[in-house]
């Protein structure tokens, strides 16, 4: 029964223990980052793909078991904020992302956050779109390939004229998405922050 009542209590606090392993991520990913070179972005890039995994499963495992928890609540916005916004500080010095994309995805999460703040107070619960959703998926991808940044050739690795891809390209591609759902996604929440305010 003692064992049961463990396994029981461990698997209820399983995803709050998978965002905390999430936000402890964070510090390695930003030390490697310091450190220029492929394998040092090839890793970078890894962490930042496990605690984005991390971020999906424990929104699921809390949805599947019926967990809600004051911690997880507080919590899992912090973490997903924290490697997102890390990332892409730590990149930014390295000229691989422009500083005025970085400035309106830091500046949304940033606004979106204290209006969140705002409306808990009043009792507003302003669920999550799917706007929301699109903007976090389209930002990890973009982080990832300005993560991995160099060129990965096809063919077993040998450089060649025609068969690579350059990372850094698809990471701009991707968040120039990011940047414009970021801005729709922000005017969203701000329309329906203010009508429901004004209710």
């Amino acid at each position: 029964m003692i064992i049961g009542n463990g396994n029981n209590k461990l698997l209820r606090n399983l995803p709050n223990v998978l965002t905390l392993f999430r936000i402890a991520i964070i510090p390695p990913m930003v030390v490697i980052l310091t450190m220029p070179s492929r394998r040092a972005a090839f890793t970078a890039a890894a962490l930042f793909a496990i605690a984005s995994v991390t971020d999906w499963l424990d929104g699921y495992l809390a949805r599947r078991m019926e967990i809600v928890t004051v911690m997880g609540k507080f919590l899992d916005p912090i973490a997903d904020k924290l490697m997102v916004t890390a990332a892409l500080i730590m990149i930014l010095p390295m000229g691989r992302a422009p500083a005025w994309m970085v400035l309106i995805i830091i500046g949304r999460e940033i606004i979106i956050t204290g209006l969140r703040g705002i409306a808990s107070t009043e009792g507003i619960v302003i669920s999550a779109s799917n706007l929301g959703k699109y903007k976090t998926i389209f930002q990890i991808v973009a982080i990832l390939g300005l993560l991995l940044h160099y060129n990965y050739y096809w063919v077993f690795g040998i450089e060649h004229p025609y068969f690579y891809v350059n990372m850094h390209n698809v990471g701009i591609f991707f968040l120039w998405i990011a940047t414009i759902i970021t801005i729709w996604s922000g005017i969203d929440y701000l329309a329906r922050f203010f009508k429901l305010l004004t209710r």
